[in-house]
C-alpha cells in the first residue's frame, strides 16, 4: 500500500510541476526533428564558454521536450539554461538534420516571461531595457542627462574604481558599452522624403531604428545618401517606432506585437517598392512580422505583405547593383576585415553581398577572421544580462578580427559595434569600426576617411 501510496503522489507532483502554458509551446514535431548529433555543440557560444550540455541547442532542446512532457519544472534551475542562449541561431546554419532551433527558442521565451516570475533585481533590469531601448522618443529623453554624466568624467571613474560593477555587473555592463553622447545625437537631420539623384530607379523606405537614430545617425545618413545616389526615392515615415526586435528575443509578446503593428501602419501608405534596414538584428525581426503577428486577423496578411518587401540595405544594393562610380576612400591600400552580425549572417542568410560590395571599393583588401560565424557577445541585450559570458565572447571575436592585421572593422549592427569597440578600448587597441554603408557612401562622395588607420 505504501509503495501504491508513494506512486500517486509521484503521479500528483509530476502532474502539478508547472511548465508551459497550451498558447503555442515548442512545438514537439520540431522537438522531434532533433536527433542529437553534437554537430551544433562546436558553433554554439554559450556552450564553448560554459562547457555544460543543458547551455548547448542539443541540451535545451531535450528540458524543452521534458517540460513539455511534465517530467521536469519551468523553473530557474530550467530557465538559466534558456537565458544563457545568445539567440545568435549558428546552431540553425550549422544543423545537418534542418532542426527549426530558432523557433523552438523563440516560443520557449514567450512561455518563459509569462510562466516564470523572475527575482526583483531581474525584473528591475529587464523593465528598464524593454521601456527604455524600445522607445526612442523617451531614449532621447536620457540624452541630456548621459551627456552631462561623460561631460563630468564619470565614465573614468566608474572604470578605475570598478564600484559600479560591484554594485550591479548588468549596470556596470550598461554603462560600459554606451557610446559617446554628441550634439548629433540630439538632432533629426532627415526629411519625410528625399529624391533619387539622376533617374529613379526604386521608391523605397528607411527604417531608422532606435539606438541607431540616436547613437549612430550618422550611418542612417550615409545609408540615405548612398541609396539616393543610387537611383532610389527615400521614404521615412516619422510614425514609425522600434521594430519589436528587443521585447520579440526576450519573450516580450505583447510589446513585440504591438510594435509590430505600428511599424507596419507606418508605411501601409507609401506606395515603396521595398523598405530598407541597416541593422542586422532589426532587419531580422523585420522579417519575422509574418511569425509574431501570425494569430492576428487584422494584420497577418498586412505582416505578409510587408515582410516581402523587407531589404537589408547590403542586400538591396547587391540585389539591384550600384550604378555610381566608387572612389579609393584611402591614400594608401586599406585592409579591412568585415564582422558578420548573427542575425545577418544566421538569420537572413546574408554573407556574400556585403563582401561583394566592399570589394568594389577600389584599393581594399578584404581579410576573414577565425571563428567569423562566432557571436560577439552582444546579441541584442545580452551583454547586459548575461554580462560575464558576453565578456569572455566580446574578448575572443576582437582578438580574431585583430590577428588579421586590419586596420579597419565594418561592422553592420549597433550591438555588434558597440561590443567590439569596448573590448578593442579594453585592450587598448585604437582601431575604427564603421558600417559597410558608411564606407560606401565615402566611395561614392570620393571622400577619403576622416580617421586614422
Amino acid at each position: 500500500m505504501d509503495v501504491l501510496k508513494n506512486a500517486n503522489e509521484t503521479t500528483a507532483n509530476i502532474k502539478n510541476l508547472k511548465g508551459f502554458d497550451s498558447n503555442h509551446p515548442p512545438e514537439p514535431k520540431l522537438i522531434d526533428s532533433c536527433v542529437h548529433c553534437g554537430f551544433c555543440l562546436s558553433t554554439c557560444p554559450s556552450y564553448r564558454v560554459l562547457g555544460k550540455e543543458m547551455d548547448s541547442p542539443r541540451g535545451r532542446i531535450y528540458l524543452m521536450d521534458a517540460i513539455n512532457q511534465g517530467e521536469i519544472a519551468l523553473n530557474t534551475a530550467t530557465v538559466q539554461h534558456f537565458d544563457s542562449c545568445l539567440g545568435c541561431l549558428a546552431c540553425v546554419t550549422t544543423c545537418p538534420s534542418g532542426v527549426q532551433y530558432d523557433k523552438l527558442i523563440s516560443a520557449t521565451r514567450h512561455q518563459v516571461e509569462r510562466n516564470y516570475e523572475r527575482t526583483l533585481s531581474d525584473k528591475l533590469i529587464r523593465l528598464l531595457i524593454f521601456n527604455l531601448f524600445p522607445n526612442p522618443d523617451l531614449l532621447r529623453l536620457f540624452l541630456v542627462p548621459l551627456f552631462i554624466y561623460q561631460k563630468l568624467g564619470f565614465p573614468r571613474f566608474f572604470q578605475a574604481t570598478g564600484l559600479l560593477k560591484k554594485i550591479s555587473p548588468r549596470l556596470a555592463a550598461m554603462e560600459s558599452i554606451l557610446p559617446e553622447i554628441t550634439p548629433q545625437s540630439f538632432q533629426n537631420n532627415l526629411p519625410d522624403e528625399i529624391s533619387a539623384k539622376g533617374k529613379k530607379r526604386y521608391r523605397v523606405g528607411v527604417i531608422l531604428g532606435c539606438v541607431q537614430r540616436l547613437f549612430f545617425s550618422p550611418v542612417n545618413e550615409a545609408t540615405v545618401r548612398v541609396l539616393t545616389a543610387n537611383g532610389c526615392e527615400v521614404v521615412i515615415p516619422k510614425s514609425q517606432g522600434c521594430c519589436a526586435a528587443l521585447p520579440e528575443h526576450q519573450g516580450q509578446t505583447e510589446q513585440a506585437k504591438a510594435l509590430a503593428r505600428q511599424m507596419i501602419d507606418s508605411f501601409a501608405d507609401t506606395n515603396v517598392d521595398y523598405i530598407i534596414i541597416n541593422a542586422a538584428g532589426c532587419g531580422h525581426t523585420l522579417k519575422e512580422y509574418g511569425h509574431i503577428l501570425a494569430d492576428d486577423p487584422n494584420y497577418r496578411k498586412k505582416a505578409e505583405d510587408f515582410v516581402s518587401k523587407v531589404k537589408d540595405a547590403q542586400e538591396f544594393l547587391a540585389m539591384v547593383g550600384l550604378t555610381t562610380q566608387l572612389s579609393p576612400i584611402t591614400d594608401k591600400p586599406l585592409t579591412l576585415v568585415y564582422q558578420d552580425a548573427c542575425h545577418l549572417l544566421h538569420g537572413q542568410k546574408i554573407s556574400v553581398q556585403p563582401r561583394q560590395l566592399l570589394k568594389q571599393i577600389p584599393g581594399i583588401t578584404l581579410k576573414e577572421p577565425l571563428d567569423a560565424a562566432l557571436c560577439c557577445g552582444s546579441a541584442g541585450v545580452y551583454n547586459m544580462l548575461q554580462p560575464e559570458i558576453a565578456e569572455e565572447l566580446g574578448q575572443q571575436k576582437v582578438q580574431n578580427l585583430l590577428n588579421t592585421g586590419a586596420t579597419l572593422i565594418a561592422s553592420a549592427n549597433p550591438g555588434c559595434s558597440l561590443q567590439i569597440r569596448k573590448h578593442l578600448q579594453l585592450q587598448g587597441k585604437d582601431v575604427a569600426v564603421i558600417h559597410p554603408m558608411e564606407l560606401l557612401d565615402y566611395a561614392i562622395r570620393g571622400e577619403k576617411i576622416d580617421f586614422p588607420l
